[in-house]
């Protein structure tokens, strides 16, 4: 009988450590925000903790009340829960914990230097980066560009028994090319 009583006492532990330590108290007016409403107000909260401390979010019409235990937070919230305070009747709610995040997510692939390729939006479970080689600079290709003049004709691939050659043929811009012509604006049309 006494280990399930203290087996009961563990359960209320773990109860309580699962709460925050702060409440969030809602249906403040904007005429609560001065002077003697937040003294009134602090004295009603911290008869339960003198460490409390208080986050006022008037845009909000709301205050962050921050207590030291559980056990205070607890009996604020069933004391002053829907009760009338200061001149109006407020609601009391426990502030939410932040969510523990587990590893079973799929995670962001490892910073590498990528050249062309990212990872999809949503990858497939058990999909991995493939480390991409640096671009190859052909330097062959480079100088034959280089070596390209307007008039000329150049052969970029000899023909063979297979393929046939290819030839590039560059252009010289025509006189006045550089010239942009005159456009007329078009009338507008007279009222009437």
């Amino acid at each position: 009988m006494i280990v399930q009583s203290n087996k009961m006492a563990d359960d209320e532990d773990d109860s309580l450590n699962e709460i925050a330590h702060a409440l969030i108290v809602t249906n403040l007016d904007i005429g609560f925000f001065d002077d003697d409403s937040r003294k009134e107000f602090e004295a009603a909260f911290r008869s339960y903790d003198s460490d409390a401390s208080f986050n006022y979010l008037k845009s909000f019409r709301r205050a962050r009340v921050n207590f030291t235990s559980t056990e205070s937070t607890v009996s604020a919230r069933l004391k002053y829960h829907d009760t009338e305070l200061c001149g109006q009747i407020i609601k009391c709610y426990f502030a939410q914990l932040p969510m523990l995040m587990s590893n079973d997510n799929l995670l962001p692939p490892k910073q590498e230097k990528l050249f062309l390729i990212s990872p999809p939006s949503s990858p497939p479970v058990g999909w991995e980066q493939v480390p991409e080689s640096e671009p190859v600079l052909n330097f062959e290709l480079i100088d034959a560009l280089a070596r390209l003049t307007p008039g000329e004709i150049h052969e970029v691939h000899p023909p063979s028994q297979t393929m046939p050659a290819i030839v590039v043929h560059l252009c010289e811009d025509p006189e006045g090319f550089s010239e942009r012509p005159m456009v007329l604006q078009t009338r507008r049309p007279e009222r009437m």
